[in-house]
């Protein structure tokens, strides 16, 4: 007597079919797209803030300071529109967030500066920069969530009365 099912033999692993693999621009390829492009930009614009003020040797690099303090900021105030006030496109994060500030900020270029610093002999400069820094970047943080936080809390409020 024959079964209405037909009995299923596994097949060996090697003349199973291979699995099927997400073509690149629906899975990832649009993310890494925009972060390259975001990173450009950013790194073009760092680029440029040590053209314009171009540190002086054995000086505190004030433009490195100010471009990883600035970029810190940016960041809070972005976290906060992007988590809390806006539903952006899904590539706004990478492209800006990822992308753009991070290739502005430049935090390596922070640990290069502290070592030339201690490797050309001023240990104590190297010392207030890896402090002032971090400290700095933080505060920037903190400040940017807590200002936009207040801003678009008076937007808000100010929409929904009119």
């Amino acid at each position: 007597m024959t079964s209405p099912h037909p009995e299923t033999v596994d097949e060996p692993a090697e003349t199973a079919a291979p699995a099927r693999r997400t073509p690149v621009w629906r899975g990832q390829g649009p993310a890494v797209a925009v972060v390259a492009v975001g990173g450009a930009a950013g790194a073009s614009a760092r680029y440029g803030a040590a053209l314009l003020w171009p540190a002086r040797a054995g000086g505190f690099p004030w433009t490195t300071f100010w471009v990883n303090v600035a970029g810190c900021f940016v960041i809070g105030v972005f976290m906060v529109l992007i988590t809390e006030v806006w539903a952006p496109h899904p590539l706004v994060r990478p492209f800006f967030g990822t992308g753009v500030l991070g290739g502005f900020t430049t935090f390596s270029t922070y640990a290069v500066d502290i070592q030339r610093l201690i490797d050309e002999g001023h240990p104590r400069t190297a010392l207030a920069y890896l402090a002032a820094t971090l400290l700095a970047a933080l505060a920037a943080v903190w400040a940017a969530v807590a200002l936009t936080r207040r801003v678009s809390a008076r937007w808000g409020a100010g929409r929904e009365a009119s």
